[in-house]
């Protein structure tokens, strides 16, 4: 069993463990997301889509990743771990 995403318009709806061919059954868009994908990194293996999906996630289809809605206005989105960062006290 793996886990799968429901996208509607780029965001995340829900996230659910099935088989993949039980998700014919199930209307929408279901992309696959690892539970051990954080920082687009994998402690066992390659890394999936970015990160771990979690209800209200962006999913950005151009890159096929997931990524957490931005915290605050200051955060920025590092493209390479696809994780929101504080600008850092020299960048202030």
């Amino acid at each position: 069993m793996s886990h799968y995403a429901k996208i509607e318009n780029g965001i995340v709806t829900q996230v659910i463990v099935a088989e993949a061919d039980v998700l014919q059954h199930f209307p929408g868009t279901w992309i696959q997301t690892s539970y051990n994908t954080r920082g687009n990194a994998h402690p066992n293996g390659t890394p999936l889509r970015g990160n771990y999906a979690g209800a209200g996630y962006i999913y950005d289809a151009d890159h096929d990743v997931f990524y957490a809605p931005q915290p605050t206005p200051e955060h920025t989105l590092n493209t390479t771990t696809w994780l929101w960062e504080l600008p850092t006290q020299g960048n202030i």
